[in-house]
This record gives structure tokens, sequence and C-alpha cells, in this order.
């Protein structure tokens, strides 16, 4: 099917189009601009001049124990608060730390943006926000690469990870043809040529996304979403109206550029080819100074559970978890939140299981 996709695809971009498919990335627009409306959230500016938005909420940073800087998915931004109970957040000392990652919603794009950058800004954002020599890390879905990321390039500056649905990349160097092929092949034919085209031609991908000629990736338009996920998730964003990707991540920049920076540029680095195969990682805390959570669903059909059990048995130091229902979503009901957060900083292992394929 992919194959048939490349024929009729470079057929209409060499066939007198290409020009309504390579279209010039929008500028970047840098919010210390006067460009719509105003920055109202709380921001540090970073040493290459951008613009970092960020939220705390739970307890005052000042009286915490505990500090743990949250890393949003796709389409998503700081407002989206991780589902953990008040009393758990006042009972253990929690101060949460949520920022909008480069491009969206109060934060500058990042042009030159790649997995490495990601960790820089969070290192950035914990040393200007004094958040102590060590703070714990928690990326969901897409902000997966992000805590990636940190394991790889700033582990000393972590006490714990978790990984929660993290997003994966078909493409790392040295996962199995046969797992990525499994796993690719159970998305929908738009996200299969959508991520396709975001891994292979890039130059192409914000073209791609604007044209109508093929239908794109569900996954990133929100368009054709019942149709393409699991029951599970869907009641969970019917009844919370807070899934992993959210919705006000780009309300307050609406222009296309915005849309470039934030959705489309996210979607081309996961896929990108990485500085680093995340399956090759050594282990970052060989003194077991800090754990590593890796938290999937077996449902779960945008961040596949064949793939999610790879790494887990060739990173043997990342603990692994799975649950049976819920989908990508999961964490958002029945208190898997809390679950999650005492694994994480009290060493909980009763719903630790570790599956070998």
């Amino acid at each position: 099917m992919l194959t048939h996709f490349l024929a009729l695809f470079l057929l209409v971009v060499t066939g007198g189009s290409a020009h309504n498919f390579i279209i010039n990335q929008p500028s970047p627009l840098i919010h210390s601009f006067p460009v719509g409306s105003p920055i109202t959230s709380p921001h540090i500016r970073l040493r290459d001049g951008r613009h970092l938005a960020y939220r705390e909420y739970g307890v005052p940073k000042e009286k915490a124990k505990y500090k743990i800087v949250v890393v949003h998915g796709f389409n998503s931004s700081k407002n989206e608060t991780f589902p953990v109970s008040k009393d758990l957040v006042q009972e253990l000392g929690i101060c949460f730390v949520a920022f909008d990652r480069a491009g969206y919603g109060d934060s500058d794009p990042h042009p030159t943006r790649t997995v490495r950058s990601e960790s820089m800004d969070i290192d950035e954002l914990a040393h200007q926000l004094k958040l102590g020599p060590k703070f714990y890390l928690i990326g969901t879905s897409m902000g997966g690469y992000s805590a990636y990321s940190c394991l790889k390039y700033i582990p000393q500056r972590l006490s714990g990870v978790v990984l929660l649905v993290p997003g994966v990349n078909y493409w790392w160097p040295s996962l199995p043809a046969d797992v990525s092929e499994s796993a690719f092949k159970k998305l929908s034919i738009m996200n299969q040529q959508s991520f396709w085209v975001a891994h292979n031609l890039p130059f192409l991908f914000c073209g791609w996304m604007k044209q109508n000629f093929f239908k794109t990736s569900p996954a990133i338009t929100g368009i054709g979403v019942p149709e393409t996920t699991c029951k599970p998730d869907l009641e969970i964003i019917n009844q919370n109206q807070s899934p992993v990707n959210g919705t006000d991540a780009v309300e307050r920049k609406s222009t296309n550029d915005a849309v470039y920076e934030s959705l489309c540029r996210d979607v081309m680095v996961v896929f990108s080819n990485w500085e680093f195969d995340p399956l090759q990682m050594e282990n970052p805390f060989p003194n077991e100074e800090a754990s590593v959570h890796l938290w999937s669903n077996v449902q779960d059909e945008m961040c596949q559970i064949e793939i999610q059990r790879h790494v887990a048995k060739k990173l043997p130091w990342v603990r692994y978890h799975e649950t049976p229902y819920g989908g990508h979503n999961f964490f958002n009901n029945d208190g898997w939140g809390d679950k999650i957060i005492k694994t994480l900083l009290l060493g909980d292992g009763e719903v630790n299981t570790r599956v070998h394929t």
C-alpha cells in the first residue's frame, strides 16, 4: 500500500504540483516582538533568546519535598494538569512544573529544534527556577522523546523518570524490522503515509499537511479520531475532556506559522534521525541513584505495545509497567495517576510487571 502511495505522491509532486507541496517554511514567530496578544504566563528567557513559558502547581516549590517537571504531549500544553489527587500532592509535598515545549502555547519556537535541544531547554528551565541539583521528570506521549533526551544528555540532573505511553520512532536504527513493521502496519493508512513523509521527506511535511489531495493523519489533525481511537480512550476523552492530546495548545496562536512550529515540527522531530539510538543507551544510573519507569498499555493504538516491550527487553534498567485496559489515555482514570506518582517517588512496586518477549 505504501509503495503505491509513494508512486502516486511522487507523481503529484513531480507532475507540476511541487510548488503546492514544497511550501516555504514560515519564519518562526518570536513573542518578544509585537505579534498577537502579549504573554501573560510566567516565562524564562533562554540563553539563545527564546522565551519558555511555564506553570507551577501543587505545593509551593520552596516548601516541596519533591519537584517534578512534567513534559506535555502532542497538541497539548502546560495547562494540562497531571491527574493526581490533591490529597497525595499535599501528603507527599509535590511541586509540579509544567511548561510549553518550543513552539507551543506561550513558548517561542525553536527553528533548529532537535531531540537533543529538548533536554537543553528542560535543564535550563530547572536551573533558572532553582529546582535544585536534581528533579524528577515525567514525559507523556510525544513528550516521551524529551524524556529520552534527558536520560541521554542530563542524567546527572535527574532523581527519577517516568516515560508515560512515550512516543516511538519506527526508524530507530536498532529496532528490529519485524517489530517496526508489525507496529507500523497497525496504524491507519493516513497515519502511515503522514509519518512516512515526516521521516523521509521532512521538507515536504508542512505542505503535505496543508494539501487536500491525500487524507492526512487523524492523529495530527484530530479529524477522524473516533474511527482511529480505541473505545477506552474515547470514553476517557468524553468523560474527562482531558486527553493526552489536548486542544488548547495552539488556540492562542492559531496562525499557520504557529501550527507549523508546534504540531508539524513536533512530528518531524520525533520521526527524525535522532542523535542517538535509545535502544543502545547504557544505564545512566549504574549505582541505582535514580529509577526509570516505562508505562504502556496493551490497547494503545498510538504507541504500540510491541515496541514498548522491545524497549523494556533491550533496556533492563528500565522498570516496565504494562496495563491491560484504558488505551493511550489510561492514566486519566481509576487513580492511575496516584499509582504512577507513588511508584516514582516511593518505589511502590505492586504494579511492576516486566514482560520478556
